[in-house]
């Protein structure tokens, strides 16, 4: 596991993924991602599936920093999420 990338999955949760979804078990799952930032549990399923599979195919140093510093400034102002 790292700090970002997609959340790991069970087996029996990944099972109904569509076929495209496939290229987030491509990168390692970590403990933030861009769909926590972009909106967590306010995301419908497939929309979530869609931002894992964009972070795997554009994963960037810039990008897992962008993504590491929203996730800081959402830990220390809970405003940013609602």
């Amino acid at each position: 596991m790292s700090l970002v990338g997609p959340r790991p999955s069970v087996p029996w949760e990944a099972q109904p993924f569509p076929p495209e979804a496939e290229k987030r078990f491509g990168v390692r799952p970590g403990m933030t991602g861009l769909w926590q930032v972009s909106g967590r549990s306010t995301l419908d399923y497939r929309t979530a599936l869609t931002i894992d599979v964009h972070y795997a195919e554009t994963k960037s140093l810039w990008l897992d920093l962008r993504i590491l510093a929203r996730t800081a400034l959402i830990i220390f102002d809970r405003s940013l999420t609602r």
